[in-house]
């Protein structure tokens, strides 16, 4: 079965830290661009982060470059996304998908989606 799935959100205050794990299963995530994208409450999916596939280079949307870092471990075919001086406008459901390539910091091609991880902040 084909499957991506996020774990590692939760509620922290502002200034905290938390490390988002996108794990696949039955497929290799090496041969995929992977974005990090995040939907806050009544607002649209918005891109976060990718990392490509062929030389992992790594973007960022502004509003998080400096406090994100996304790295992938492709033994464990695991991404991950390092969130540090988290603030309230952080507060959203994380979702990773799997697409063919970066365009800036948005996975395009996406073949496939996790479920979403809720991330938290408040004090």
């Amino acid at each position: 079965q084909v499957q991506l799935v996020e774990s590692g959100g939760g509620s922290v205050q502002p200034g905290g830290s938390l490390r988002l794990s996108c794990a696949a299963s039955g497929f290799t995530l090496d041969t995929y661009a992977i974005g990090w994208f995040r939907q806050a409450p009544g607002k649209e999916r918005e891109g976060v982060s990718c990392i490509s596939s062929s030389d992992g280079s790594t973007y960022y949307a502004y509003s998080v470059k400096g406090r994100f870092t996304i790295s992938r471990d492709n033994a464990k075919n695991t991404v991950y996304l390092q969130m540090n001086s988290l603030k309230p406008e952080d507060t959203a459901v994380y979702y990773c998908a799997a697409g063919a390539y970066c365009s800036g910091y948005v996975a395009w091609g996406r073949d496939y989606w996790g479920q979403g991880t809720q991330v938290t902040v408040s004090s």
